[in-house]
């Protein structure tokens, strides 16, 4: 986006504030995890697990709210396109300020005494003290499942709907129109961030459902293992964002291929253009 001034646009600002988390999440879950799995405990001392606790909460928030933002992004584009209120990059930027503020009180709060975070499972990683029998931690988790989970999945489910009854409606209209490619275009656009979506969803429900079990039933017994693989799974989200944009976006999987190949790899639009800049210089140097 930084190199490539055709990607800065409200959708694209959005993506980058989820790539951040996302890469977050990885450095501060699941690289740390990798190694304390290997010397078979949480080595790093009580202030490094408190910190990772705090990281993958916030962080893991953070690209739940950024992935609501996103649904609000596609209703407001395919549901609201003639409104006088866009999401424009400033705009954009606005809203994720909100979000990265947002989730930083909610992540704070168990380092103010709100719950706390601790080791959990199997004693190699560290999160919010789900495992702690006390109300401080139920009505925290109660709050923190309700505003943090909750409210955005009914954000991201109105937005959603709304966007798929108006792609159905409009279909034909649009292409009457001479609108086709701009219609194909949101379509694939909703596709990719569902995508996203779902795939988040995937890794972070089964951690969200031990918590709510834990609450509605405080003696419950849950085995080690089976309260450590919940985390684990959630700690792959990051993997799959970027292998869903990379997927989806030609335009940037053209890009950072051009990037990664450091120049060597020349994109199809720009060899097609190249080819006939040479066939025109080679047509005037030899004309027929």
């Amino acid at each position: 986006m930084l190199k490539n001034v055709h990607f800065l646009n409200a959708m694209n600002v959005i993506i980058l504030s989820l790539a951040v988390s996302d890469l977050m999440i990885a450095t501060c879950g699941s690289a740390i995890v990798t190694i304390t799995n290997y010397q078979g405990s949480f080595f790093l001392g009580n202030a490094f697990c408190v910190f990772q606790g705090f990281a993958v909460n916030y962080f893991g928030l953070v690209s739940l709210c950024t992935l609501t933002l996103l649904a609000y992004e596609r209703y407001n584009v395919v549901c609201k396109p003639m409104a006088g209120f866009k999401l424009n990059v400033h705009r954009s930027c606005q809203g994720l300020l909100f979000v990265w503020l947002y989730c930083l009180f909610w992540s704070v709060a168990p380092l103010l005494g709100w719950s706390s975070y601790g080791p959990e499972g199997v004693q190699t990683s560290c999160s919010l003290g789900w495992e702690e029998r006390s109300w401080n931690n139920y009505s925290y988790l109660i709050f923190y499942t309700l505003m943090c989970f909750i409210l955005p999945t009914a954000v991201i489910v109105y937005c959603y709907s709304n966007v798929l009854v108006s792609i159905k409606k409009i279909n034909k209209s649009i292409e009457l129109q001479g609108g086709k490619n701009s219609l194909e275009d949101n379509e694939h656009a909703v596709r990719m961030v569902l995508a996203m979506i779902i795939a988040f969803f995937i890794c972070w429900l089964p951690y969200t459902a031990i918590s709510v079990v834990v609450v509605v039933d405080p003696e419950i017994y849950i085995s080690p293992l089976v309260a450590t693989m919940p985390m684990y799974f959630a700690k792959t989200s990051p993997v799959y964002n970027p292998i869903i944009y990379f997927l989806t976006n030609k335009r940037f999987r053209e890009s950072s291929l051009e990037i990664l190949s450091c120049g060597r790899y020349i994109p199809r639009l720009t060899g097609g253009l190249m080819m006939c800049s040479v066939q025109r210089s080679q047509s005037r140097i030899n004309p027929v």
